[in-house]
């Protein structure tokens, strides 16, 4: 892999922030407001052309989304396509068509009842997710298909993607037009791969064009599966037909080829029973890695995990390869690396493809995250927490663990999504007080620079926030939990102010120690640094079951369902609060989201005596009703029912005391809108203070900028009115 020099990596680790940062001065500032903090443009999606001479990324422009692309040799990134409203239609799949064309993905998937999101309520409604791609010198872009999960392949001579369940193949050059877009643009006509039953997961397409690998799950099981591609056929061609790769009762994913096509590697986890949703998984039966045939057969064991610690499987994001799946890469030089935590962390080991022995090759106390396979097909660009781990840096890691990992960033910045681009690379990144945005750093270059400076409003509040710092708080059973505390910046020695605690959503998130890497937490984010502006201390919590911190903390036991431990976790963190000087005991609040909003209802139901009000967004209150919605098919033992309606807030609504907002959008497809409905209902019946706001057609991570304001605003104004700012 082509490497940067070692000046210019110390120039990554030194470089400034682009903003001042806040510190507390004890003099007056004037209150951020949500408008404020939410005016940017939240990046995603960053990509690089093969031969990089560019790159693209999907900014969210306060609730427009569009694709964006910067060209060497200045990188000066500009809008590409131009859509205009807040309209919550999402941008995805981002990716070069050859180095001339951007392909994308506009719009979002079905919800149970065939339902497209219509956040806007669109009178005419919404249709399913189109393909569509864009010239990068400019031009209105052209609609290729109906569908979604699109992969450019062939150096951009053709389009694997899947249309209502199926996948399908689309020549991008020389196949004569068969259909008509609404606008009379001519669109090649698609072929059918395969239409599996039990659907298809981690298709790949074979390093020589020729047969499609991916992985079938059939509930219980799953399988891995080959079928030829539907290339120049004859029309009395035999029937196409998909080989079984070694079937069995176990199930098989992460399917990757071998570099030169005649094998396939995949991840095989032994079948179990259980529906081992929000339960603690702390050991199982030991996975394995298996090589076989890509044209069938018997398959071999690799590898096999140690029993104990890493015995159940875990992947890692990772961006699309025929040789690289799920945290599960087949290296050009015979090397297969693989995430285990055999540690109790979760890492990287490479073992040779034809056997031996498994060697660390980024292990420690600390989280692997990502991992992107370099120009070369050698390396790894891996983001990890690694000594820093309430941030997030990248590192270049041997597959072959030849020589150690290099760092590559650091500093107060937190650091994701790297791509290489040439001889350098570009990335996401932020801090405590400037949001994300798109950096590169090319060849030659003394240090990174922002691709799109104006994503970042010149009057963006940063001068007004503070850095968090972190802290420890114990569980009302002892755990030291990590967390961020925001200091207002004019607290005064012998104040007492009041308090609100965050709780995130996952349950497996880890909230950082500046703007988070997701846009429903970087939203989080900026609304605790609001709070510290307008005079409340503002605890964020990463509580037991969240990650970051290791196997044990992740899968703590006695979390979620099996007895809802983690509100040991917030009844420490109102502890810690009603402890300090500096808060006022009787005016703390808590607040969050989805999982959050489950503990925000713990809270408020099971200690009023310490909570004085809440804010649940779209929050858990029945786990069997929770978990329904991700297994529709669940049929709980009656100790498992049992014990997660125990763990449940919906347990103890006759101890529940202070007043709470609502929020919810009704097109959830994440938690029952029926659970707040319910719970509205029977906190009416307790004569408890229950304010809402409900969303029409929206859906669980809000698609409109506008719910987001609304939503947080209403969050602003009910804890003032509760606990008052002042």
């Amino acid at each position: 892999m082509r490497r940067l020099a070692t000046t210019t990596v110390l120039c990554v680790l030194v470089l400034a922030v682009l903003a001042p940062s806040g510190a507390a001065t004890g003099a007056p500032q004037q209150p951020i407001t949500v408008a404020e903090v939410l005016d940017h443009a939240m990046p995603s999606n960053l990509v690089a052309a093969a031969d990089g001479s560019r790159v693209a990324w999907v900014l969210n422009e306060r609730g427009a989304r569009n694709v964006w692309v910067a060209e060497a040799p200045d990188f000066v990134g500009r809008r590409l396509t131009s859509y205009r409203w807040d309209d919550g239609q999402e941008i995805a799949s981002a990716q070069f068509v050859g180095t001339e064309r951007v392909l994308y993905v506009r719009g979002g998937v079905p919800n149970s009842s065939g339902e497209f999101p219509n956040p806007a309520t669109y009178a005419e409604g919404v249709g399913p997710s189109e393909i569509w791609a864009i010239d990068v010198a400019g031009g209105e872009p052209q609609r290729l298909a109906t569908g979604y999960q699109p992969v450019v392949v062939l150096d951009g001579a053709a389009l694997l993607y899947l249309s209502r369940g199926e996948l399908m193949w689309l020549d991008l050059i020389g196949n004569p037009a068969a259909d008509t877009s609404d606008d009379g643009v001519m669109l090649p006509a698609p072929a059918k791969v395969l239409s599996a039953r039990g659907g298809i997961n981690a298709f790949r397409l074979s390093p020589d064009g020729s047969r499609v690998v991916f992985s079938s799950p059939r509930g219980t099981h799953a399988y891995i599966g080959v079928i030829a591609v539907p290339m120049n056929e004859a029309p009395d061609a035999a029937p196409r037909h998909v080989t079984w790769l070694d079937p069995s009762v176990d199930s098989d994913f992460s399917p990757v080829w071998s570099p030169d096509g005649s094998e396939i590697a995949f991840v095989r986890q032994p079948a179990r029973r259980a529906v081992e949703l929000f339960t603690p998984q702390r050991a199982a039966r030991p996975w394995s890695i298996r090589v076989a045939s890509a044209s069938g057969g018997a398959s071999r064991v690799l590898f096999t995990a140690d029993e104990g610690p890493g015995s159940v499987p875990g992947g890692i994001g990772m961006a699309y390869s025929p040789h690289a799946s799920g945290g599960l890469v087949w290296s050009r030089d015979g090397h297969i690396a693989f995430a285990w935590e055999k540690t109790g962390w979760r890492g990287l080991y490479s073992i040779p493809a034809a056997g031996g022995e498994a060697v660390p090759i980024a292990v420690g106390e600390f989280e692997v995250e990502t991992a992107e396979i370099t120009d070369d097909g050698t390396e790894l660009l891996v983001v990890s927490n690694q000594g820093d781990i309430d941030r997030r840096h990248f590192w270049r890691v041997p597959m072959n663990g030849a020589a150690p990992a290099a760092r590559l960033t650091g500093g107060s910045w937190i650091e994701w999504a790297p791509v290489q681009v040439g001889d350098g690379f570009a990335w996401l990144r932020s801090d405590g007080t400037t949001p994300a945005h798109a950096v590169i750093q090319p060849e030659g270059a003394d240090e990174p620079f922002a691709m799109a400076a104006e994503a970042i409003p010149a009057g963006y509040p940063s001068d007004r926030m503070v850095q968090p710092q972190a802290v420890a708080v114990a569980g009302a059973d002892g755990l030291e939990v990590p967390a961020q505390l925001f200091l207002p910046a004019d607290l005064q020695p012998g104040e007492r102010r009041p308090a609100v605690i965050f709780f995130h959503g996952g349950s497996r998130r880890q909230m950082l120690l500046g703007f988070h890497y997701s846009g429903y937490y970087h939203n989080a984010y900026a609304l605790s640094q609001v709070f510290a502006s307008r005079g409340y201390i503002a605890l964020a919590v990463n509580y037991r079951s969240g990650i970051g911190y290791g196997l044990d903390f992740r899968e703590a036991l006695n979390y979620g369902a099996t007895g809802g431990s983690e509100f040991q976790d917030v009844l420490g963190a109102g502890l810690y609060l009603r402890n300090r000087d500096d808060v006022d005991s009787d005016r703390i609040g808590l607040w969050g989201g989805s999982y959050g909003g489950y503990l925000t209802a713990m809270g408020l139901s099971r200690a009023s005596h310490l909570f004085a009000a809440g804010v649940d967004i779209h929050g858990v209150h029945d786990w069997n009703d929770g978990i329904r919605i991700f297994y529709p098919g669940y049929d709980p033992t009656p100790d498992a029912e049992r014990l997660a309606s125990e763990s449940s807030p919906n347990a103890s609504l006759d101890t529940w005391r202070s007043p709470v907002l609502l929020i919810h959008g009704d097109d959830d497809r994440n938690v029952f809108f029926s659970q707040t409905v319910f719970l509205v209902e029977a906190l009416r019946d307790r004569e408890v203070h229950v304010e809402q706001l409900v969303f029409p057609d929206e859906v669980h991570g809000f698609l409109l900028h506008r719910s987001w304001v609304a939503a947080y605003e209403a969050t602003v104004d009910f804890f003032d009115r509760m606990l008052g700012s002042e």
